[in-house]
């Protein structure tokens, strides 16, 4: 694209990922069916979740319903501008426009990262301490911490995107990328980057270190408490629980480490890791969380008036 040394840019465009021209429209109609299947089945879990009366006052699907919203959040933030790089006319995004995408993406991304720390803490809650955990965790309790999880997201979208728009951008307008993140654009700045990227390496990586550590050091506890519950069937029931969400928390956080916590580089590795925590995880936590949870599954056939079950009765 071209380089306007003059004046400051009004709108980038975005690459996309490379493919080859012959899967244009497969890949179009990929994930244009990964889009609509994660925004129906984060929907149907989210209303699962609401008209259901014995999940909507339970801290664990509380959580779960408010991870759906994000989800759902975070695919229609980038998978759409990610389709429009299979059309034959690629449109360029605003300037304000990037602004907005980097920040929901680091805003809703972060309260992800903090609702996944919850849950990990409920979870050992729930399992280390479950004579106790009526009263440590309720739903008031649980709905307040949800609050400060999504408050504390903003301010860290907020400081990423103000931080990293507040520099001059006069060209070039091309960000090789599928959409607007922090080292994509920090490549085009007409300035010095090495405090932003200082900034954002500290910033992103408290926030991934100690969400994580906190996450480790729960599934720690909890899977030493599972090891001494004595009945094979109430293992089995305690590590169904948890394992669905270690397996989002490995596909969300290995990714995102790739991508924000390693020296500065421009590798095509980092489009195809940037996709499991923007297209890939939202499409699989519906499936995992559905799948893999009993409780979900009774809930499901409730709803839709099927037969009930031995375990309902």
């Amino acid at each position: 694209m071209e380089r306007v040394n003059s004046t400051l840019l009004t709108e980038f465009f975005l690459t996309g990922i490379p493919y080859p021209p012959q899967l244009r429209t497969f890949l179009f109609v990929f994930f244009l069916l990964i889009y609509v299947l994660t925004q129906l089945g984060n929907l149907l879990i989210l209303i699962t979740v609401w008209v259901d009366p014995q999940l909507h006052a339970r801290p664990m699907y509380i959580f779960l319903g408010v991870l759906s919203i994000i989800d759902m959040g975070i695919s229609s933030i980038i998978v759409p501008r990610l389709m429009m790089n299979f059309t034959l006319d690629i449109k360029p995004i605003p300037f304000a426009g990037c602004v907005a995408q980097l920040y929901f993406y680091h805003f809703l991304g972060s309260t992800q990262c903090f609702l996944y720390t919850l849950m990990a803490y409920d979870r050992y809650l729930a399992i280390c301490q479950p004579l106790r955990y009526p009263v440590l965790m309720n739903a008031k309790l649980s709905s307040l911490l949800v609050a400060g999880a999504w408050v504390a997201g903003s301010l860290h979208g907020a400081l990423q995107a103000i931080l990293t728009f507040r520099l001059p951008y006069c060209g070039p307008n091309q960000v090789n990328y599928f959409f607007c993140d922090i080292p994509a654009v920090l490549r085009l700045a007409c300035a010095d980057t090495t405090v932003n990227e200082l900034v954002t390496f500290v910033d992103i990586g408290v926030v991934v270190a100690s969400c994580f550590s906190l996450i480790l050091l729960s599934y720690v506890q909890i899977i030493q408490a599972i090891l001494r519950i004595r009945t094979a069937d109430g293992r089995r029931r305690a590590f169904s629980t948890c394992g669905a969400h270690v397996i989002v928390v490995t596909v969300y956080y290995v990714p995102c480490a790739f991508i924000y916590l390693r020296p500065e580089t421009n590798s095509p590795l980092d489009g195809a890791a940037a996709l499991f925590p923007t297209a890939i995880t939202p499409f699989l936590n519906p499936l995992i969380y559905t799948l893999r949870n009993q409780e979900v599954k009774l809930a499901l056939k409730r709803m839709i008036g099927g037969p009930r079950t031995k375990s309902e009765v």
